[in-house]
């Protein structure tokens, strides 16, 4: 069945998955106030209808996925729920187990979700994960799609902390390949590192923490802090991914 669906906000991942929803046969819908022109663009291209606010959009759409910085998320969803929306809101953002609770007390109606893999493209590159109340019939409407959703069962909160468990490796790691070649700068065996990083098959993980970090790092320092509370939440040591958030944090928005 065809629902209305808005997507907040259209960012790489958003728009790739709003584009999906749109191909499922759903209307999608986003909101461009405050909103740059980059993000215009992407909504365009992928075919979504712009509400203007966020009240009009929450005034039209059955179902809210919320795909935002993990920063970001709380807020976003205490503005939708002041906006009075009573439909089904997908908070889809990589925030620890709390944070996915706290967001469900604020809304009547919340699934919990947490993207794993790129923005999806074709089959095989991207799982969203969902639980809670609600997850069989949020995971319906990509019904067909590229996309591949998988039911966790358990409570809001299952889904954030299979996000963070699998972030805290993925890009826990590449922040632990940056801090050592750092170091190997600083001593100047930068080179020498590499060769052995190449020989033992590391070089291309470094290449691509890189490259990931210089074009989004910005976006993982929230992530790194929400994997932190969840470390220490469940009584593990949270200080590598603090650490790895302040590696983040020395590479600029661009």
């Amino acid at each position: 069945m065809s629902e209305q669906v808005g997507v907040l906000h259209p960012g790489a991942m958003g728009a790739a998955v709003g584009a999906l929803l749109r191909a499922a046969g759903h209307d999608v819908v986003w909101a461009s106030t405050g909103r740059g022109p980059e993000t215009r663009a992407r909504a365009e291209a992928a075919g979504l209808t712009d509400a203007g606010r966020i009240d009009a959009l929450a005034a039209r759409a059955s179902v809210i996925l919320s795909v935002c910085p993990p920063h970001a998320a709380l807020d976003l969803a205490r503005t939708v729920a002041a906006a009075g929306f009573r439909g089904v809101y997908v908070d889809a953002n990589a925030v620890s187990p709390a944070t996915a609770r706290r967001i469900a007390e604020t809304l009547p109606k919340v699934v919990d979700g947490g993207i794993v893999g790129s923005p999806p493209a074709k089959a095989g590159t991207t799982r969203l994960y969902l639980s809670g109340p609600g997850a069989d019939a949020v995971a319906a409407l990509f019904a067909g799609t590229v996309l591949e959703c998988r039911v966790l069962e358990g409570p809001v909160g299952a889904a954030s902390a299979l996000k963070m468990a699998y972030a805290a490796w993925s890009k826990g790691s590449a922040a632990l390949l940056l801090t050592a070649r750092a170091l190997a700068e600083a001593e100047g065996v930068g080179p020498a590192l590499l060769g052995e990083w190449r020989a033992g098959g590391v070089g291309a993980q470094w290449a691509q923490a890189k490259v990931s970090a210089e074009s989004k790092g910005w976006r993982w320092v929230g992530e790194m802090e929400e994997i932190a509370a969840s470390m220490a939440a469940a009584g593990l040591p949270d200080g590598f991914h603090r650490a790895a958030a302040e590696v983040y944090r020395a590479y600029p928005r661009t």
